[in-house]
C-alpha cells in the first residue's frame, strides 16, 4: 500500500491547513490584533490638499513667437517640469515665518508633498500635520507663495522682454523703424506694457485646502486587514514548518498508509484506559465509547481473516506511551465478555503494569515460569468482568498470565526460550484467544522472538503523539520478519459518530420506567 499519507512532505495543502488550522487562525488574529494595536497608539495625522494649475501655453512662449505641444511625451515632461518648478524656491521658508506655530523650514518640507495630478495641468501640494487646521494652513500658505513668486517673476520677465524689444526698435534704421518690422515691435511692446500693468501670471490657484474632518493616518482598518493578511501568510508558514518538523500521525489513515495495513478500528481517549488508573473489572466496566469501538475492532479482526484460524495475536506499538498495554487488555476483557475463554499475557518483562493496574498479584508471573519457578497454572490470575448476581458467581472470567518477577534474568533470553513458545503453543490448545502484550520493538529486541510464535501482529499507534519515524522503523521490523500485519489500531482519537450512537438510551414507552440499559454489546462466542 502507497504510504504517501504518512509523508508530510506528499501531504495536500488541504490536509495540511486542515491539520493546522488552529495555527493558521492564531497567526491571524494575533498579527491583526497587533496591527490593530499598533495602529490606536499611533499619533493621528491629518492631510490637508491645496493645488495650483498652469497655463498650458505659457505667454511667455507666445512672446517668443513659440507654440505649446500637445503630444503626450511633451505633457508628460510639463508636468515633471511644473512639479519640480512648485518645489524649488524658498516657499518652505516663507510658509513657516508666515504660519508660525514654531514651524520650521524642514518641518515644511517633510510634512508637503507635491504631486502632478493626472494628465493635467495641476499640481498638487499635500500637507500633513497631527493639527488639521494646521495641515490646511500649511497647504494654503505653500501654493499662495508659489502663485506670489510666480507673479514677480512674471513682472520681471515682461520689464526684461520690455527692454529688448525696446532696444530691438531703437536699433533699426529710419527706413525699417516704420516699416512692418517696425511696426511688429511697436505692436509687441503695447502688449508687454499692457500684460505688465494688469499683472498677468500663468500660475494661479486652482483649489484651497479645506480643514480635513478625518485622519489619513493611521489607517486602522486598511493596517488591520494588512495585518490579518500576513498573518495569514505566516500561518502558512508555520504550518508547512509543522508539517516538516512534527512528526506525529495526525490521522488514522496515515497510521494505515504507513503500515500498509488495514484500520481495525479508533479507540477514543478515555480515562478508563490510561495506564496509571486502577480498574476492576468486575465492578468498573469499559465506558460505552470505548467498548463499542474495541467490540468493532475485535469484530473487524475476526472478518478481515476468517479465511484462517488467529488466536494468537501480538499488540505491538514503536514506542512507548502509544497505549499498546491498555489495547491489549481491552481487546481481551471485550472478547471474554462475549463468552470466549481468552488470555492476556504480559511478555514486557522490563516495565509491567497489569498487577498494579488491575490489583493483581505480583507473583509468580510468566518469569516465574519462564525460569521453572512456577507452572503455567499457578501463575494464571483468573478475573471476574461481570457482576454476580443472586449470589451465583461471574459467568465472564478473564484469564491474565502477569510479567512476574524478572530477577537476574535477561528478559529477551527469557523471551527467546522454548520454554516461552511453549507456553504459546499450550494457550493455543486451551483457550480461544490468546493476547500478547510486549515491549516496543523499536525500543529494545525482547519481543522479536515472539513474533514467529504468533499468528499476527496488532499495530497500535497513538493519534497525535505517534511519530512517522519510529513507525517506520518498526514497519521495516516487521516487514523483514515476515510476520502477518493483521492491523492497525488508531488509539485517542477523536470521537465519531459510533460513540453518539453508543451513548444514546432507548426511547421510552409510554407508562414505562426508566432503567439502565447495559452499554456493552453482546458479541456472539466465537474463536477469533
Amino acid at each position: 500500500m502507497d504510504t504517501e499519507l504518512a509523508d508530510p512532505a506528499n501531504t495536500s495543502l488541504e490536509q495540511i491547513l486542515r491539520r493546522r488550522a488552529a495555527w493558521v487562525a492564531a497567526c491571524v488574529v494575533v498579527f491583526a490584533v497587533l496591527a490593530y494595536g499598533y495602529s490606536k497608539h499611533q499619533t493621528k495625522k491629518y492631510t490637508a490638499t491645496a493645488a495650483v494649475a498652469f497655463n498650458t501655453e505659457p505667454l511667455n512662449q507666445q512672446i517668443a513667437g513659440l507654440s505649446g505641444t500637445s503630444n503626450t511625451q511633451g505633457l508628460i515632461a510639463q508636468q515633471t517640469n511644473n512639479r519640480e518648478l512648485v518645489k524649488l524656491g524658498d516657499m518652505a521658508t516663507e510658509t513657516a515665518r508666515t504660519v508660525g506655530h514654531g514651524l520650521t523650514a524642514a518641518a515644511v518640507e517633510s510634512s508637503v508633498a507635491v504631486s502632478a495630478q493626472g494628465e493635467t495641468n495641476i499640481v498638487t501640494v499635500a500637507a500633513t500635520s497631527p493639527s488639521p487646521a494646521l495641515a490646511a494652513a500649511i497647504a494654503n500658505t505653500y501654493v499662495k507663495h508659489f502663485v506670489k513668486e510666480q507673479r514677480a517673476l512674471s513682472r520681471a520677465y515682461f520689464r526684461s522682454a520690455l527692454r529688448l524689444v525696446q532696444r530691438q526698435l531703437a536699433e533699426l534704421p529710419p527706413a525699417q523703424r516704420y516699416g512692418t518690422d517696425g511696426l511688429d515691435l511697436v505692436n509687441r511692446a503695447h502688449t508687454i506694457d499692457l500684460l505688465a500693468g494688469l499683472g498677468y501670471n500663468n500660475v494661479q490657484v486652482a483649489q484651497e485646502a479645506s480643514v480635513p474632518t478625518s485622519p489619513s493616518s493611521p489607517k486602522t482598518k486598511t493596517n488591520t486587514l494588512l495585518g490579518a493578511i500576513v498573518g495569514l501568510l505566516a500561518g502558512f508558514g508555520v504550518a508547512f514548518l509543522l508539517e516538516r518538523v512534527d512528526k506525529r500521525f495526525r490521522r488514522p489513515e496515515e497510521l494505515e498508509a504507513m503500515y500498509g495495513a488495514p484500520v481495525l478500528g479508533a479507540v477514543p481517549k478515555s480515562a478508563a484506559l490510561a495506564g496509571t488508573a486502577r480498574r476492576s473489572l468486575d465492578e468498573k466496566p469499559l465506558p460505552s465509547a470505548v467498548g463499542v469501538a474495541l467490540s468493532l475492532i475485535r469484530a473487524h479482526l475476526r472478518f478481515l481473516n476468517v479465511d484462517r484460524d488467529v488466536r494468537a495475536i501480538l499488540v505491538a506499538s514503536p514506542a512507548s506511551g502509544d497505549g499498546k498495554t491498555t489495547i491489549a487488555l481491552g481487546l481481551a476483557e471485550v472478547a471474554a465478555r462475549s463468552g470466549g475463554r481468552v488470555l492476556l499475557v504480559e511478555a514486557d518483562l522490563r516495565q509491567p503494569s497489569l498487577a498494579q493496574h488491575l490489583d493483581l498479584r505480583t507473583g509468580p508471573g510468566l518469569a516465574d515460569v519462564l525460569t521453572g519457578v512456577a507452572s503455567t497454572e499457578e501463575a494464571i490470575q483468573s478475573l471476574a468482568i461481570d457482576d454476580p448476581q443472586d449470589g451465583h458467581p461471574s459467568t465472564h472470567v478473564l484469564d491474565v498470565l502477569a510479567a512476574g518477577a524478572v530477577r537476574r534474568h535477561n528478559p529477551a533470553e527469557l523471551l527467546e526460550s522454548p520454554a516461552m513458545g511453549t507456553i504459546i503453543d499450550q494457550a493455543r490448545v486451551v483457550y480461544d484467544f490468546v493476547v500478547v502484550d510486549s515491549t516496543p520493538l523499536t525500543v529494545v529486541s525482547d519481543a522479536f522472538p515472539l513474533l514467529a510464535r504468533v499468528d499476527g501482529v496488532v499495530v497500535v499507534g497513538r493519534v497525535g503523539k505517534s511519530r512517522t519515524d519510529a513507525a517506520e522503523r518498526l514497519h521495516q521490523v516487521l516487514e523483514a520478519s515476515g510476520v502477518d500485519v493483521l492491523g492497525v489500531i488508531a488509539n485517542d482519537s477523536k470521537s465519531s459518530g459510533s460513540v453518539a450512537y453508543a451513548n444514546r438510551r432507548p426511547a421510552r414507552r409510554e407508562g414505562e420506567a426508566d432503567r439502565e440499559v447495559s452499554p456493552e454489546p453482546a458479541a456472539p462466542t466465537a474463536k477469533v
